[in-house]
């Protein structure tokens, strides 16, 4: 429990003049409920109405929808925290709102500073999180967050640990932002190290030092060579299968050169370099089309490539699924090391997102949603056609791209007609030797720059833990002591609880025959109680009817026991207590 492991390591090492204390303690927990959807409204017509961690910022929710019948309402600066998928998160109601089952409020008595509990529920997330129960979903009990142990500082204490953490918040805040800044500044400098590749001033200088290399129209003729025997083989191979060998060489003339780009929007190259179709130096196929009722004969089990493996400019090879592959089709559907990866499909502006594949995995396949173009000729790096597919490429693919209701694709003509810009092939081997420098030197400093965020957040962490172990700031001798903060909550509780009317005579729900109890009015362990008072195990429809709530309620609380193991069902259908 939270309890205990905040206790064992809590209140030895606290200040005298602190305390341990939970949230019951110290302040009010309203659990949401969700309205009828019928009082939902996008028009600002009643309350802000939240649901859950989706609509949180840093500090405050995003409104995204209003409700004009709202059943259980927080007040501003309550402390909203997240109770269902997942449990932990905490904003601040930045108003009078609704709020539905996936959160609650935590209203702070007087004493204790809202923003106090609020930065230290957030440094003892991650063990509030781990209360969280449930299958389909986690989900944490009401009687469980008011159980939530607080290391509570007396009150003007708090303001000065409230004080010393948004000061070095900010302080730290600023570095963050400079270092995000950073990585933008190199994202920016890639950019402009592939602009001046593919603009040829990379290398400007070496073009000028190295006149006598194989002519760049002298390296298109052999591509083209070996693009048209490598088309003459498939086509006798094809012809083989059918049993129909070919008298002579007519059936040669089918074969069709590609045509040459469309040069219009294009960025200029050196004259010494040619803009040529993607076709013209690749065979491009598409992968293995997934589907699970199709019957695979002899089937190999392979690792296969998803859309969500190839991003741009790198491969996630973090989770890897396999495909049943046709043993005959396995020869034709491995890629090879130096395959160019282009994705087919996804969100507009990723389309033709890819990089290049270098033997990670042995005997590794892709799906129909990646395309993949070999090179004709060897000698030549993917890497060029990659980079200059992953920048300026974006463009021409998502103005090509067909759009679905939901989804954005490219085909394989689209990809084939890809004007890319061909350098001599010596050259493209200098271009790749300095963007690899470059592109190092960057991702060096990227790399320790995440490390820098990755501190910045365990310091974050840090202060926390430093401020509510009582070693942020000083104690000023004679001031109220929690303790004494603790007593006065006490009283001023015992004299609410005395003016409000009893719970049995309070709101309650009239029907034709019934009374019934409103559920907002019972406690979070209502059901739990009939059944400690009882002591039986019992069907539900009984706990129902000892339970005074309408059987949709009745539901509803079961439902949140069971989630808060306060309750379970035995394999007879009948509840009991958990011991």
């Amino acid at each position: 429990m939270i309890k205990k492991n905040i206790m064992k390591n809590g209140k030895e090492k606290l200040p005298e003049n602190w305390d341990i204390a939970t949230i019951d303690d110290i302040s009010t927990v309203i659990l949401g409920q969700s309205p009828s959807s019928s009082s939902y409204n996008f028009d600002r017509k009643g309350l802000p109405f939240f649901q859950g961690k989706a609509e949180f910022g840093a500090f405050y929710p995003k409104v995204k929808k209003w409700c004009t019948a709202p059943k259980k309402i927080a007040k501003k600066n309550d402390i909203l925290i997240s109770v269902r998928a997942p449990v932990g998160p905490t904003n601040l109601s930045p108003s009078e709102c609704c709020i539905g089952r996936g959160l609650a409020a935590i209203r702070p008595y007087e004493g204790i500073l809202y923003k106090y509990l609020l930065y230290f529920l957030r440094s003892i997330e991650s063990n509030i999180e781990s209360q969280g129960t449930g299958t389909t979903f986690k989900a944490i009990s009401g009687a469980i967050l008011k159980s939530v142990p607080i290391s509570l500082a007396p009150t003007y204490e708090q303001k000065r640990i409230v004080t010393e953490i948004e000061k070095q918040f900010s302080r730290l805040d600023e570095a963050i932002n400079t270092f995000k800044r950073m990585k933008i500044n190199l994202k920016q400098y890639k950019a402009s190290v592939l602009k001046a590749a593919v603009e040829g001033k990379l290398t400007e200088e070496w073009r000028k030092a190295n006149p006598d290399i194989e002519p760049v129209d002298i390296l298109l003729e052999r591509i083209s060579l070996e693009r048209r025997k490598k088309w003459e083989k498939a086509e006798l191979t094809k012809m083989k299968a059918r049993g129909k060998m070919p008298k002579g060489d007519k059936w040669k003339k089918k074969y069709k050169e590609p045509s040459k780009p469309d040069l219009e929007n294009l960025p200029g190259i050196p004259d010494s370099w040619l803009w040529v179709k993607l076709e013209s130096v690749t065979e491009i196929k598409g992968g293995i089309t997934k589907d699970s009722k199709r019957k695979v004969e002899s089937p190999k089990e392979l690792p296969y490539l998803r859309v969500a493996n190839v991003q741009r400019g790198y491969l996630d090879l973090g989770k890897i699924k396999h495909i049943a592959v046709p043993s005959k089709r396995v020869p034709d559907v491995l890629l090879e090391k130096g395959d160019i990866l282009f994705n087919e499909g996804g969100d507009r502006d990723k389309l033709g997102r890819g990089w290049i594949w270098e033997g990670q995995i042995d005997q590794c396949t892709y799906q129909n949603h990646v395309f993949r173009a070999r090179l004709y000729l060897d000698g030549m790096n993917g890497k060029w056609f990659s980079w200059f597919g992953n920048t300026f490429g974006q463009q021409y693919f998502m103005a090509k791209g067909k759009q679905t209701t939901n989804l954005a694709s490219i085909n394989k003509t689209m990809l084939s007609a890809f004007p890319v810009p061909l350098p001599p092939i010596d050259e493209q081997s200098q271009l790749i030797k300095k963007i690899d420098k470059d592109f190092s030197v960057i991702d060096k400093i990227d790399e320790e720059i995440d490390n820098n965020l990755k501190r910045s957040e365990h310091l974050r962490q840090s202060i926390l833990k430093k401020a509510f172990s009582g070693k942020l700031v000083k104690a000023i001798p004679g001031e109220e002591t929690a303790k004494t903060l603790l007593e006065r909550i006490q009283r001023q509780r015992t004299k609410e609880k005395a003016q409000k009317p009893s719970t049995k005579k309070g709101k309650r729900i009239m029907t034709l025959k019934n009374t019934y109890i409103a559920l907002d009015e019972v406690d979070d362990d209502h059901l739990s109680k009939i059944l400690t008072k009882d002591n039986v195990v019992i069907d539900p429809k009984s706990l129902w009817q000892k339970s005074e709530l309408t059987i949709d309620d009745f539901y509803a609380q079961l439902k949140l026991e069971v989630e808060g193991k306060l309750i379970e069902e035995t394999p007879e259908k009948l509840l009991k207590l958990i011991a």
